[in-house]
C-alpha cells in the first residue's frame, strides 16, 4: 500500500463504455473485494481483499476525462465486488466527481452495510445521484445460503435509501428453483411497495457465462444444476414485481 495521506482504492477493472449500469454511456469502476460468496457469481475473480491495481480520485477523474466526450448523458458508475468496501474512498470520489458535475451511480448489494457507519453513508448519499441496488434474495434464510450472509442488512440499506430519497433500481437476478418461486417473488414485491424511492425494477435472467472464470480459477461452481430461465419465467417474475407499480405509468 502507497505511504501517502491520499486514499487509494482497490480496483479490479475499468470499463470505459459501459451501458448497462446506469444512464448513457458510462465509466464503470469495479473496485476489489465482496463480502458476499453469491453461487452464481460472474465476476468470481473480485472476491479477494488482496491488492491487485491502486488508484487514486486524481488517477480516475484523470482517466474519466480521457472519455468524457462519450459520457454527456452518462457519468461514473462504482461496482465491483462490493464498492462499500472501500466507503471512505468512494465518498472522496463521489465528492470529486460532484464538484466537476459528473453524474454518480452506486452498484452495490449492500453487502457490508452496518449502522454504526450511519453518518458516513449518509455523507456518501449527500453526492450520489442514484443506486443499482441489487437483492438477491427477500428470504433471509436462503439468501444465507445463496450469499453467505443473511439478507438483514440489504434491506435495512434499502430503507435508508428510502428515507433519504435516495433514487434506486432494484436488479434482482432469477435464479430457477432458488428465488424463481411465485412465493418469494410476492414477498419481495410486497417489501418494494413499502418504498417510494424505487425508479425501475430490473429482472436479470441468471445466465452460465461466469462458469469459465470459476474454471479458469480451478474452482468448482457451486450451482452446475441450475439452468438459465426461461423466457415465461422471466414475464411471470416481471408481472409480479412491476404490474402497478409506484413508478409505472
Amino acid at each position: 500500500m502507497k505511504a501517502s495521506n491520499t486514499r487509494y482504492a482497490n480496483v479490479h477493472s475499468i470499463e470505459t463504455f459501459g451501458a448497462f449500469d446506469g444512464p448513457g454511456v458510462r465509466y464503470v469502476l469495479f473496485l476489489q473485494g465482496c463480502p458476499f460468496q453469491c453461487q452464481y457469481c460472474h465476476n468470481r475473480d473480485t472476491w479477494s481483499t488482496k491488492e491487485n491495481r491502486l488508484m487514486s480520485v486524481e488517477d480516475i477523474i484523470a482517466d474519466y476525462k480521457l472519455y468524457q466526450r462519450f459520457y454527456k448523458k452518462g457519468g461514473i458508475t462504482v461496482s465491483g465486488g462490493e464498492p462499500l468496501l472501500q466507503l471512505p474512498f468512494l465518498i472522496d470520489l463521489f465528492k470529486a466527481c460532484k464538484a466537476l458535475g459528473i453524474h454518480t451511480c452506486l452498484d452495490t448489494s449492500a453487502g457490508c452495510y452496518h449502522e454504526k457507519h450511519h453518518d458516513m453513508y449518509e455523507t456518501l448519499l449527500k453526492y450520489t445521484d442514484l443506486v443499482l441496488l441489487d437483492i438477491k434474495h427477500i428470504d433471509s434464510d436462503k439468501h444465507e445460503i445463496l450469499t453467505g450472509q443473511k439478507n438483514d442488512q440489504v434491506l435495512h440499506f434499502a430503507r435508508l435509501l428510502d428515507e433519504k430519497k435516495t433514487p434506486v433500481v432494484i436488479r434482482h437476478v432469477l435464479l430457477p428453483q432458488i428465488n424463481s418461486d411465485i412465493i418469494y417473488l410476492k414477498k419481495l414485491r410486497s417489501f418494494l411497495d413499502t418504498l417510494n424511492n424505487v425508479t425501475a425494477i430490473d429482472v436479470l435472467p441468471y445466465h452460465k457465462q461466469g462458469i469459465k472464470k470459476w474454471e479458469a480459477m480451478g474452482l468448482a461452481y457451486p450451482i452446475p444444476e441450475v439452468s438459465e430461465p426461461t423466457h415465461k419465467e422471466v414475464e411471470l417474475a416481471e408481472s409480479i414485481l412491476k404490474s402497478n407499480y409506484l413508478f409505472m405509468p
